[in-house]
C-alpha cells in the first residue's frame, strides 16, 4: 500500500528537486521522500508542497524545440509547415499518419515535455495522480502564506494551490481528450494503490468534458487573480483568467463537429455526444464573452504597444522580459534568456554565434492564406493593391503578421537579405539541412533583423492562453450559433487592426459586409490560422473542424526561386504530399493499455 505513495510522491519530487537544487536532492535521503516528507505538519511555509506542485507543471509541455538535435513544432505536422531535417523523423511520421497503437510517436527527446501522440497517455496520468495526492495532503501542511485577490479579501494560499492543482489535473485531462475522445476518469478521493482494480473503463466524451468544466467552475474563485502581488516570481502561476480561459477552449472544442454535429462514429458517445446540440456552440460563445465582459480592458486585452525602435509590437508578446505583465498573456509555461529558438529555427548561411539550423520550413500554403494590407484575400479582384504571383513582388502589401511569421526571399535577418533562392547564400542546395520550401520561421524569434549577432537578451515563454484567442473564440461560437451578427465582426475587426491592416473606407478592414454564416466560418477559420500560426492551435483545428481529410487532398507547396542571370523565377513546387485517414482524427489508446485492461475500448478503426 505504501510503496505506491511513495512512488506517487518520488516521481514528482524527483524531478523539481533535481531541477531546482541538486545539493537540494543529496541533502535528503531518498527515502525520506514520503507523503509525510513532502506535507509536513511542521512546514509552515510549505516549501516541499511548493515544490510537489512545481512538479506537476513542470509536466505541461513546452511547444518550443529546447535543444539541438531538437524536435520540431507541432505546426510540422500540418499544412503550415514541413521540417526541413534531411533524415525521416517521428513529427514526418505524425503527419503521414506512419504510427499503430504499438508503436509510439516520440519527438526526439526523454523529457516530458517534448512527447507527442501516445506517450502522452502514462505521463499525464502519472501527473493526474500527483494532483490528486497533492490536493487530498495539502491541509495537513499548516501553511501560513496568504493572497489577497481582487475584491481585497486575504485567502489561504493552501486554497490557491490546491485550485492550481485542481486545474492542472483538468488541463491534463483536456489534452488527453482531445487526443483520444473520452478516457478512464480517476477516483479524486485518492491516487491509484497497488490493491486498487485499475481495470477502469473509459469514461464518456461528455462525461469528461463535464468533469472539466465542473472543475474549472468550482476552482475560480480560490485562484489568485491579475495582478499579482508578485508577479516577477508568480507570473507562471494559474490564475483564474487561466482557469476561464481554458474553459472556453474546452466548451469551443466540444461544440465542434468531430465531437458535436459530425462525430467520426456517430453513436460511439466516446469520442463525441449521442447527439448534435447547437446549443453547445452557445455555451462556447457565452464563456467566452464572459471572459471578455469580465476582465477586459482592464486585465486582459490585445497587446496594442507600438513599434519599440525596430521592434513590432507584435514581436513583444513572444519575445521579452515582462510577460507577466503583457495583458495580452493569460497563462504561460516560463522560458529562460537564450537564443535557442533563433539557433535551431534561424536562416542557415551565417557563420560563428550567428550559425542556425533552419529547422522548419513554413509552406507556401501558410504565406498565400495571409491576406493583402487591406485585409483582402491575395485573389479577391476588389483589393486595392495588386497581387502578383510567382514574382518577389507577390510579399508586398501583405498583412503584417506574415513577415511577422515568415522569413522570405530578401527578407532582413542580422542585417542581410536573406537569399533563399536555389543557391544562394541561405539555400546553398549543398547543406545537410536547409529550407525546402524557401521561407523560415520567423514567428518566437527576438528582433536580430537589423542586429550584427545574436544575444541572450530574450525571453522564450511558451504561451498556453493568449486574449487573441478568446476573441477568436468568441467570433467562431457565436457565428456558429447565431450567425455574422456586429459582435462577431467586432472581434476580427479588433485582430486585424491590431495586427496593421488598413481600415478602408467602410472601417471594416477587409471584411465583406453582410456575410453568410459559411462565408464568415471561412473568414474565422482563416484568421485563426495566421494569427495563431506555430501555437500548436492549426493541428488540432484542423481535426476538431473535421476538414482534415479534404484538406491533404492538396499538397503542401513551396516556393522554388532560381536566379537567371539578374532576375529571380518563381516556381510554385510539391514539396510533401499527406493522405488522412478518418482514423487519425483520434490517437489510438496505446495498445499495452488495450490488452492489460479488458474494460479498455480501442478508437475507431485502429
Amino acid at each position: 500500500m505504501k510503496l505506491i505513495k511513495y512512488f506517487t510522491v518520488i516521481t514528482g519530487c524527483l524531478s523539481v528537486f533535481a531541477l531546482t537544487s541538486c545539493d537540494n536532492y543529496e541533502a535528503v535521503p531518498i527515502e525520506r521522500f514520503t507523503i509525510d516528507y513532502v506535507f509536513s505538519p511542521t512546514d509552515s511555509l510549505g516549501t516541499n508542497a511548493m515544490r510537489y506542485l512545481n512538479s506537476i507543471y513542470y509536466a505541461m509541455q513546452s511547444g518550443h524545440p529546447t535543444q539541438i538535435p531538437a524536435r520540431d513544432y507541432l505546426d510540422a505536422a500540418t499544412d503550415d509547415a514541413i521540417t526541413s531535417a534531411v533524415s525521416e523523423n517521428d513529427i514526418q511520421r505524425l503527419a503521414s499518419g506512419q504510427y499503430s497503437a504499438a508503436s509510439r510517436i516520440d519527438a526526439g527527446s526523454s523529457t516530458p515535455n517534448s512527447i507527442i501522440g501516445q506517450m502522452d497517455w502514462g505521463n499525464y496520468y502519472i501527473a493526474i495522480r500527483q494532483a490528486i495526492t497533492f490536493v487530498n495532503h495539502i491541509d495537513e501542511v499548516p501553511l501560513m502564506l496568504t493572497f489577497t485577490n481582487n475584491a481585497g479579501d486575504t485567502i489561504s494560499m493552501t486554497r490557491a494551490w490546491k485550485a492550481e492543482a485542481r486545474f492542472l489535473k483538468a488541463f491534463f485531462y483536456f489534452e488527453m481528450v482531445k487526443r483520444y475522445g473520452g478516457v478512464p476518469l480517476m477516483d479524486d478521493t485518492h491516487p491509484a494503490e497497488l490493491s486498487d482494480d485499475m481495470e477502469l473503463p473509459r469514461n464518456t466524451f461528455e462525461e469528461c468534458i463535464n468533469y472539466i468544466v465542473n472543475e474549472l467552475d468550482a476552482i475560480k474563485d480560490s485562484l489568485r487573480t491579475v495582478p499579482l502581488e508578485n508577479s516577477a516570481a508568480d507570473g507562471h502561476v494559474v490564475t483564474q483568467g487561466a482557469a476561464m480561459a481554458l474553459k472556453s477552449r474546452v466548451l469551443l472544442y466540444a461544440a465542434s463537429p468531430l465531437f458535436n454535429e459530425n462525430p467520426l462514429e456517430k453513436g460511439n458517445e466516446l469520442i463525441g455526444y449521442a447527439q448534435y446540440d447547437q446549443a453547445r456552440w452557445k455555451k462556447a460563445a457565452d464563456a467566452a464573452r464572459w471572459f471578455m465582459d469580465t476582465y477586459a480592458p482592464a486585465i486582459y486585452d490585445l497587446d496594442r504597444l507600438p513599434a519599440v525602435g525596430s521592434t513590432p509590437g507584435f514581436v513583444h508578446l513572444f519575445v521579452n522580459d515582462y510577460t507577466s505583465n503583457n495583458k495580452e498573456i493569460i497563462f504561460f509555461r516560463q522560458g529562460s534568456k537564450n537564443h535557442e529558438i533563433e539557433k535551431i529555427n534561424g536562416p542557415i548561411g551565417f557563420s560563428g554565434t550567428n550559425q542556425s539550423n533552419g529547422r522548419t520550413s513554413p509552406t507556401q500554403n501558410l504565406v498565400d492564406a495571409f491576406p493583402m494590407k487591406d485585409g483582402k484575400a491575395i485573389d479577391d479582384p476588389t483589393s486595392k493593391y495588386t497581387y502578383t504571383p510567382l514574382s518577389q513582388s507577390m510579399y508586398d502589401n501583405r498583412d503584417p503578421r506574415m513577415g511577422l511569421t515568415v522569413m522570405y526571399n530578401n527578407s532582413r535577418w542580422l542585417k542581410t537579405n536573406l537569399e533563399t533562392f536555389n543557391k544562394g547564400v541561405n539555400n546553398p542546395g549543398t547543406s545537410a539541412q536547409t529550407t525546402k520550401t524557401s521561407y523560415y520561421m520567423r514567428k518566437f524569434m527576438g528582433q536580430f533583423a537589423e542586429t550584427s549577432e545574436y544575444n541572450d537578451n530574450n525571453v522564450h515563454c511558451w504561451i498556453l492562453f493568449r486574449y487573441a484567442e478568446i476573441l477568436l473564440n468568441f467570433a467562431e461560437a457565436q457565428n456558429e450559433y447565431a450567425g455574422p451578427t456586429q459582435e462577431v465582426y467586432d472581434q476580427l475587426i479588433d485582430l486585424r487592426k491590431r495586427a496593421g491592416i488598413e481600415a478602408g473606407t467602410d472601417k471594416l478592414y477587409g471584411l465583406k459586409a453582410n456575410m453568410t454564416k459559411e462565408e464568415m466560418r471561412e473568414i474565422i477559420h482563416n484568421e485563426r490560422r495566421i494569427e495563431m500560426a506555430f501555437e500548436e492551435q492549426r493541428y488540432w483545428d484542423i481535426r476538431r473542424w473535421r476538414i482534415a481529410e479534404d484538406l491533404f487532398k492538396t499538397p503542401l507547396y513551396g516556393m522554388l526561386i532560381t536566379r537567371v542571370g539578374s532576375s529571380l523565377n518563381f516556381e510554385r513546387k510539391e514539396v510533401a504530399f499527406y493522405t488522412f485517414e478518418s482514423k487519425r482524427y483520434f490517437l489510438p489508446i496505446p495498445y499495452s493499455e488495450v490488452i492489460k485492461n479488458k474494460n479498455m475500448k480501442q478508437n475507431p478503426g485502429w
